[in-house]
């Protein structure tokens, strides 16, 4: 019988993977018992599983070294399982070499280098009327029990503060809040919240987030009056009168030119306010004879400062008149005859002092001064009734004719707490008038005040409003 010989070189030799030579770079499918090299460098890469029969293969091969910043996602193709779940797989390893195994229609493709991808979105979150930020990034991806991608966003109250811890509700299974954190306490301070934690077992797609138990505090409106000290009078050979101290106010006017009343401030709750009254300059005394401009009143606090200029000197024979609230006077001749501007700033706190006369007043200009009498010229004050009732505040200083012998009690001095500006004196051996102190008012809804922040001011009552009064320095905390 003829024997037949089998010849090892003719036997199919079809068993082990098929590499692809192309290097895949882009999303593509995948067909069993091939193997592919796999480059992620310039982003995210999608592989399509094949439908399997058991015992397929397919190999995936990081071909750079990428796989954990540029993932490789499996998708399962349809009906398909991988590792049993219908959910996508990712690759996240670098330099990995994945072998996948169809074993059947309940466990799909299975391999020891991949991990069922989770996957979590959101819309914007919700509650208490607030504004959100949608949640950033909006979606992510990960390996189920991965470290989750950190995600942000934020809440705000328009025109309120924010305060107190959030609590929200809504948030997948894994994951948490990390962290909590106000910018500020101030009127539309905004809160961020930080997510964290793993991906869960199930994918959360357009999650919606509720929020609750934040304080949203609404701010107080308050009007307000801020004085400076006025200006000293100038002494000798005709001096010109002090000029007035500054005065803002949001509270309007019942008589007078004089500044336009400015809008009101907004008071934050727990937020401390410093009042600083001005003191008045002091009148030119029988030598040197130079007098000295008033000093700022201000009321400064969270996003709140409200400043008011002194008033200026008028002159005498020593020291020209200066620029203030409202300008001093200058005196009727010689080198210190020109009078003191106005300060520029806006708005408008006063006006400017006479040439040879008084100093400016919050309602007007001072006027040359007279000869035929002794003072005169003082720029006009501006009545303000923020306390309930109508008060003038901020006269100019007279001026005074060259060498006038003065009536008995010589030249006057502006009221404390007026901001007036000191009466100039006309022979150098009595002393001038000195300026008057600052003021500074608060007018707010008597609901809003809080009695036990307030310090070195006294109150009254008009209507259903608190007026604080600081005739000195002092704190007051809404």
């Amino acid at each position: 019988m003829a024997l037949t010989k089998v010849i090892p070189a003719l036997i199919d030799g079809g068993v082990g993977t098929d590499w692809q030579t192309a290097i895949q770079t882009s999303n593509f499918t995948a067909a069993a018992g091939k193997g592919y090299f796999v480059n992620t460098t310039s982003a995210e890469i999608t592989i399509t599983l094949p439908v399997g029969i058991v015992g397929d293969e397919v190999v995936v091969q990081d071909y750079i070294g990428t796989f954990a910043t540029n993932n490789v996602i499996l998708n399962a193709n349809g009906s398909e399982k991988i590792q049993g779940s219908s959910l996508n797989a990712l690759i996240d390893t670098n330099n990995a070499t994945a072998l996948l195994i169809y074993q059947d229609t309940t466990q799909g493709w299975t391999s020891q280098d991949i991990n069922l991808l989770s996957q979590v979105s959101f819309d914007s979150p919700t509650g208490q009327s607030l504004t959100y930020t949608t949640p950033s990034p909006q979606s992510s991806q990960g390996g189920i029990g991965e470290t989750y991608t950190t995600t942000t966003f934020t809440v705000t109250s328009s025109g309120n503060i924010l305060s107190g811890t959030a609590s929200v509700a809504g948030l997948p299974s894994g994951i948490t809040i990390t962290s909590q954190t106000f910018d500020d306490t101030l009127v539309d301070n905004f809160l961020t919240i930080t997510l964290g934690g793993i991906y869960p077992t199930v994918s959360s797609l357009n999650t919606v987030l509720t929020i609750s138990g934040l304080t949203i505090t609404p701010p107080i409106t308050a009007d307000f009056l801020v004085i400076a000290g006025g200006g000293g009078g100038g002494n000798d050979n005709g001096g010109g009168g002090g000029g007035a101290g500054g005065l803002r106010t949001s509270y309007g006017t019942t008589s007078g030119g004089g500044a336009t009343a400015e809008s009101s401030i907004t008071l934050e709750t727990g937020t401390t306010y410093t009042t600083t009254i001005g003191g008045g300059g002091t009148g030119g005394t029988a030598s040197p004879y130079a007098s000295t401009s008033g000093s700022s009143s201000s009321i400064v606090g969270g996003l709140i400062s409200v400043v008011s200029t002194g008033g200026g000197r008028g002159s005498g024979s020593s020291g020209a008149a200066e620029v203030g609230g409202s300008g001093g006077g200058g005196k009727r001749s010689g080198l210190n005859g020109f009078a003191g501007a106005a300060a520029t700033s806006s708005p408008v706190q006063g006006y400017a002092g006479a040439t040879g006369g008084g100093g400016g007043g919050a309602g007007g200009v001072g006027t040359p001064q007279d000869e035929t009498a002794n003072w005169n010229g003082a720029g006009p004050g501006l009545a303000v009734s923020i306390s309930g009732s109508s008060v003038t505040y901020a006269l100019g200083g007279n001026g005074t004719p060259s060498y006038q012998d003065m009536p008995a009690g010589g030249a006057a001095s502006g009221g404390a707490n007026t901001g007036t500006g000191g009466d100039a004196n006309g022979r150098g051996g009595t002393t001038a008038g000195s300026g008057g102190s600052g003021l500074i008012v608060l007018r707010l809804p008597t609901s809003s005040f809080n009695s036990g922040g307030l310090s070195g001011g006294s109150t009254s009552v008009d209507g259903s409003d608190t007026i604080i009064t600081f005739s000195g320095s002092g704190t007051y905390t809404a």
